[in-house]
């Protein structure tokens, strides 16, 4: 139910038009001043406001009505406003309408006019605010789309969109991030995103793995050592947190980390506080930290091995990242752009969409490079991508044979059964069309 806020300081006034409005389903709030009104409309959804000018006696400037529609529009730009006046405020309103009010309406009203009125613009206002939404809702699906291809995220499937908002959400706050997903997925391209959306995109933004080093050398890498700290440290080393100083931090397979590496990151974490090892001497920065993990923390919490305390801090929220086998529409794109300007035949995309990817979007690119070395000319078929055969699923229908064994026969047969649409014949095949009009000609059937 639409609900109309009337302010009017004529007691009399008010319940006329409540009843009015009453008795036509709609819900009527009342207000005698004007700092009632303001707080109507801050805490309640109000569609559309019917005020008077004037509101102390013996007053007919229509000054004090002018003040309360210029706040009234401060707290929300696109409420309908009609105008009540007497003929001596008339000009005062009309100069109100100039500047965005809905409408006037002179004293006494028509009734069946006024309703008319108020229900045109109520279903305008909500028009404009649909309007509203929806250009904010392309605007922030833009900034995050040129945001992804800036970090060079190639992607179209819905999860992966939705994923990609609410980063570019994120990236607006310096709150911590979490981001989860098997190896492989994607996980730095996401850190990077946030990076690049952030008020911190033209400060440093440092990355490390920490499962790609053993645990002693890790400590080093995220706080810097002094020199003869351990062997083989001849000269001082500038840790990761403190070359991020200003800017962002990316830990990668966080999981990993030790005991004693946990205990000192939670401490920068709560203080911006660490030293580095060999030394006494404490250091403050001031650090935005994003991590990743394939592993799950919380299951590692239960068994002891990773902290509870740490894992919290890390995680004010989370993003997943799901595997590529949950996101195939992603697939064509990523080839495409691993593999610009090939022709792919449509059994190979198939096959391509139904393979389990272990290895994820980094086993795909892999692939892609693949195929460029050992072929690089010629339309790639799905055994090009030199699969792994235990989770290869081919996509070919059982009674099609593989596109290089395709008879006259079976290729005349397939033609006459969609009626010569070549579209649907290429498919059906798992052919291109170049590949299938090749094969056309080369058995002479016409099309």
């Amino acid at each position: 139910m639409d609900k109309i806020l009337l302010v009017d300081d004529n007691v009399a006034v008010l319940d006329a038009l409540s009843l009015l409005f009453e008795i036509h389903d709609y819900e009527v709030v009342t207000a005698s001043t004007p700092a009632e009104a303001c707080q109507a409309v801050n805490y309640q959804s109000i569609a559309l406001v019917i005020q008077d000018m004037n509101f102390t006696s013996d007053t007919t400037s229509g000054e004090e009505g002018k003040v309360l529609f210029n706040e009234l529009r401060k707290l929300n730009p696109h409420l309908p406003i009609i105008l009540m006046t007497a003929w001596t405020e008339l000009e005062h309103a009309v100069e109100l309408v100039k500047a965005g009010a809905a409408d006037y309406v002179a004293k006494p009203w028509d009734d069946q006019k006024l309703l008319n009125t108020v229900a045109n613009l109520i279903d305008l206002g909500k028009a404009r605010v649909q309007s509203h939404q929806l250009a904010r809702q392309q605007h922030a699906y833009t900034d995050a789309k040129d945001a992804a291809d800036r970090v060079g995220l190639v992607y179209q499937s819905a999860v992966m969109q939705r994923l990609i908002d609410m980063a570019a959400q994120v990236a607006k706050s310096d709150i911590s991030v979490l981001i989860t997903g098997p190896n492989g997925s994607g996980k730095e391209k996401i850190a990077q995103l946030i990076q690049a959306g952030s008020a911190l995109s033209h400060k440093p933004f440092i990355s490390i793995n920490a499962g790609a080093l053993p645990p002693d050398l890790m400590e080093a890498e995220l706080f810097g050592a002094e020199a003869g700290a351990y062997t083989g440290a001849q000269k001082t080393r500038v840790g990761r947190f403190e070359a991020a100083d200003g800017g962002t931090l990316f830990l990668d397979e966080i999981g990993n980390l030790s005991p004693a590496g946990q205990m000192k990151l939670l401490r920068v974490l709560q203080t911006g506080e660490f030293e580095r090892l060999g030394s006494v001497k404490t250091q403050k920065v001031n650090v935005r930290v994003i991590s990743a993990t394939n592993a799950n923390l919380v299951t590692d919490i239960q068994q002891g091995r990773f902290r509870e305390d740490l894992y919290y801090r890390l995680n004010a929220i989370e993003l997943r990242l799901p595997p590529l086998k949950e996101r195939p529409d992603d697939i064509a794109p990523l080839v495409q752009h691993f593999l610009p300007g090939r022709d792919i035949s449509l059994i190979a995309l198939k096959g391509l969409e139904e393979y389990a990817w272990p290895g994820n979007v980094r086993e795909l690119e892999n692939a892609c490079k693949r195929v460029n070395v050992l072929k690089p000319e010629g339309i790639i078929e799905l055994t090009d991508f030199c699969l792994s055969p235990a989770t290869l699923q081919t996509a070919a229908p059982e009674n099609v044979q593989h596109s290089n064994d395709i008879s006259r026969a079976t290729l005349q047969q397939v033609m006459d059964k969609h009626e010569g649409v070549i579209a649907r014949v290429a498919k059906e095949l798992g052919l291109s069309r170049q590949s299938l009009y090749r094969r056309l000609k080369k058995f002479g059937i016409e099309y």
